[in-house]
This record gives structure tokens, C-alpha cells and sequence, in this order.
């Protein structure tokens, strides 16, 4: 199997779990966050400034890709890996959650879904089995089987047919699997907010052989608690041999409370869409640096933050910059958020190898300000 995990040691306060997950390009350490780089790049930054950052694995995305440039251009170019010029590990999504999400009219059956392309208005088609065939061309280390992602809420009847669904389609994914010598292949868990639904998707997929479990259908509006209490029942029904991925989750607060039920990788594009806003993630809390009030503050974003943006430039030029539409301004708060989080994965992992991540999580909080009335979240 390309895809191997190995445990390192459990928080004897938390049961959070330290362990390294080792792919064909490469392992790394986890808990670990995954920089999304949607169309094969990661919004402004090089691969160099990626991996002078800590990141050890992205994610892309094979619905993205299809439509643009085409997965036979990537092929052809010796695969995603080549095509970008990234020699650490991929994890590509399976496409199912922008085609429930950007395409107002599909149309689901049983053999996959009719949709519209969300840029030309061009009347697609895309299965299980296609869905892999992308994926295989592309060449990433970990590929996601295609499931539907309901939306939520939704109704215990709706969740159940569809839970039924993904767990048909999941054992069509790995029958059409062309390079499991080569390529990782995930399963996704889904039931929504129903614990037996999750008890039921999560016992039909551990029974076939996928290399990691991802736990998806979260992060799509529903309260932080709901997700937490979701996380407790569903991660421990997952094989602790494996990796356990939480998808669409990057605010800090829901990294920490993630690692603590169980969780060993996490994707969102939070950091880089909020840093397009000039939104940046810092040790005490959110910062806007696009508001008057910094327009003369010639300190760094965070002064508790070592990344080469704090060393080098000071939030009235970074608020000029984002003022003015200017790119380089968006680099540098992109370069940042990343940064942070990577550097906060860091954080909880030396927290989970000292027994102390719950002590972590109340200090951190605090901090950062999740503890005050009307704590501005992202």
C-alpha cells in the first residue's frame, strides 16, 4: 500500500494522536494542515515559499483540474507533481463537493451526476469511476473516493439514502482504482449530524480496504458543538492503523478541537481567502490590517511570529499594498496565515509528545480571545 501510517504516541491528556504518515513523495508529521492549491497552485505562493514554510503536502482539486487545463494536459506533462513543480506529497478531493456545491442544477442517479460546468454552462457528467480515472491521470499520492456531500441540514430520511449511495459508490472507486501500487485511495464517511448514519457509512466503508478515512459532510454550516460532538462518535469508529482526515476545516480553534478527537489532517481555504481580504491569523487573535486604525503601525502582523513576513514588513506597508490591489500585498498575507497554522500544527504536535495539548487548548484560547463575549471567529 503507497500509503502507511505510523503512530507515534497518544496525549495522555487529550487521547490527541502524534503519528507520521509516509506517501510516495515523501511523509510528514501529523496532525498536520494542508495548504489548498485548487488549480494546482496555492493562491500566490511558489512551491519554494511552500516548502521554506513547513509544507509538506497540499491538496488539489480534480473537479478544477478537469475543467482546466484538462487531466490529460497534466498526464502528459508527467503528472501533477511535474506540472507544478512540487516535489512533496498530493491529496486530491474527489470533485464531489464542488459539483454539489457550485452547480444549482444536477441531477443525481444512481450511476453519478449531471451537472453544468459552473464557467461555461456546458452540460457535464461525472461518476465514481470517473472521478478515479481523473485522479489516476493526475497522478496525486492520495486520492478521495467520490461521495455526495449533502448539504446541512438535511432530513435523517434524505442523509440515510444518501449515505447508502456514497458507501455503492465508494466500492465502484476502488474497483476502478488503475494504480493502488502507486496511488493512495481514501473513503469518506457521511451521515450528517445522525450518529447511527455515521455508525452505518462508517462500518461499510471500514469494511473495504482504502488506505485512510476521511470524515466529510462537515464545515458546511452547522455550529462548531454539532461538529465536535459528530467528531466523538465518528473518529473513534475509524481504524486507528490509518489516517484520519477532517475535511473543509481550517479555522485554528476547530485545528486544536479536531487533533483532540482523533483527527490527523485537515484542508480548508480559509487562510488564503481571508488573506485576500487582508484578514490575517495571529498569535492574538484576528487582525483586519486593511482598517485606518493600522495605517501608521510600522510593527509586524504578529510580533510573536518569526515568518519572513514578519520580519520584513510592517502592517502600514502591507495595508498599502492590499489598499492599493497591489498582488505582492496578497502574498504576504498569505504567506502569514499559512505560516501561522503550519506553525500551530507544530505547536499541538510538540503538546501531544509532551502530554499537555488540553493545557495547550486553554492557553491558546485565551490568547487568542475564542474565551471572550462576542469572540470574532473566522
Amino acid at each position: 500500500m503507497p500509503i502507511t501510517y505510523e503512530h507515534i504516541k497518544t496525549c495522555k491528556q487529550t487521547g490527541a494522536r502524534l503519528g507520521r504518515v509516509h506517501t510516495p513523495h515523501g511523509s510528514f508529521d501529523t496532525p498536520m494542515f494542508m495548504p489548498v492549491g485548487t488549480l494546482a497552485t496555492v493562491k500566490t505562493m511558489s512551491p519554494e515559499e511552500l516548502e521554506e514554510m513547513g509544507a509538506k503536502i497540499i491538496l488539489s482539486n480534480t473537479y478544477h483540474l478537469w475543467l482546466r487545463p484538462g487531466e490529460d494536459i497534466v498526464e502528459e506533462a508527467g503528472g501533477l507533481h511535474k506540472f507544478m513543480n512540487w516535489d512533496g506529497a498530493i491529496l486530491t478531493d474527489s470533485g464531489g463537493f464542488q459539483v454539489f456545491s457550485l452547480s444549482d442544477l444536477r441531477d443525481i442517479e444512481e450511476q453519478g451526476v449531471h451537472f453544468r460546468n459552473h464557467i461555461s454552462g456546458e452540460k457535464l457528467f461525472l461518476s465514481p469511476e470517473k472521478a478515479i480515472q481523473i485522479q489516476n491521470s493526475l497522478g496525486s499520492d492520495i486520492m478521495m473516493a467520490f461521495d455526495e456531500c449533502p448539504p446541512y441540514p438535511a432530513s435523517h430520511d434524505y442523509m440515510k439514502a444518501s449515505v447508502e449511495r456514497t458507501s455503492r459508490w465508494a466500492e465502484r472507486c476502488l474497483a476502478a482504482h488503475k494504480r493502488p501500487e502507486e496511488q493512495g485511495l481514501f473513503g469518506i464517511v457521511q451521515g450528517g449530524e445522525y450518529e447511527e448514519l455515521r455508525r452505518q457509512s462508517a462500518r461499510d466503508l471500514t469494511s473495504l480496504d482504502f488506505s485512510g478515512y476521511a470524515v466529510g459532510g462537515l464545515s458546511v454550516g452547522e455550529p462548531k458543538d454539532v461538529m465536535n460532538k459528530v467528531l466523538e462518535f465518528t473518529t473513534p469508529l475509524l481504524p486507528t492503523n490509518k489516517p484520519r482526515y477532517l475535511m473543509g476545516v481550517g479555522s485554528p480553534d476547530s485545528l486544536i478541537d479536531g487533533a483532540i478527537r482523533g483527527i490527523d489532517m485537515f484542508d480548508c481555504v480559509l487562510p488564503t481567502r481571508v488573506a485576500r481580504n487582508g484578514t490575517c491569523m495571529t498569535s492574538n487573535g484576528r487582525l483586519v490590517v486593511r482598517n485606518a486604525k493600522y495605517a501608521r503601525d510600522f510593527g509586524p502582523l504578529d510580533e510573536n511570529c518569526g515568518c519572513h513576513v514578519c520580519r520584513n514588513y510592517s502592517r502600514a506597508y502591507i495595508r498599502h499594498l492590499i489598499k492599493a490591489n497591489e498582488t505582492f500585498g496578497f502574498r504576504l498575507t498569505t504567506y502569514h496565515n499559512l505560516y501561522f497554522l503550519l506553525e500551530l500544527m507544530m505547536q499541538v504536535r510538540e503538546a501531544i509528545k509532551e502530554d499537555r495539548l488540553g493545557d495547550f487548548r486553554e492557553e491558546f484560547f485565551e490568547q487568542y480571545g475564542f474565551n471572550k463575549p462576542n469572540a470574532k471567529n473566522f
